[in-house]
């Protein structure tokens, strides 16, 4: 992967972050693959890639009054300590296992985000 990809993959994912609170697994993961990386190794270099994101946007929204710092402590917690599990499991599947569920799983997160918002309107 070049620089100059990596700088605009970086760019629009931080919008995005900042727009709609996703960036890692939705954003840097199929891009990374579709550049060449193996699923497992996708996985691996968006959870790093995701931090300076997260804080950035954090910051931000924390500013605007939006941050529920309970909510996010339990959130984390409870998402940090099966973090290792899911780590393990995923590492135990081969990589087109692991691309499909993660094809599935973005299918289902898109088919809930469209029913709340066609509920709303």
């Amino acid at each position: 992967m070049t620089v100059a990809l990596a700088i605009v993959l970086g760019l629009f994912a931080g919008v995005l972050a900042g727009m709609f609170g996703v960036g890692g697994g939705i954003l840097f993961v199929p891009t990374l693959v579709a550049l060449g990386l193996s699923q497992h190794d996708a996985t691996g270099t968006s959870l790093l890639a995701i931090l300076p994101t997260v804080f950035a946007g954090t910051w931000r929204q924390y500013r605007y009054g939006n941050v529920r710092w309970r909510a996010a402590a339990v959130i984390g917690a409870a998402a940090a300590a099966t973090a290792q599990g899911g780590a393990f499991l995923a590492e135990s599947l081969g990589d087109r296992t692991l691309r499909q569920l993660f094809a599935a799983f973005l299918v289902v997160v898109a088919a809930q985000v469209a029913w709340s918002a066609w509920r709303k309107v």
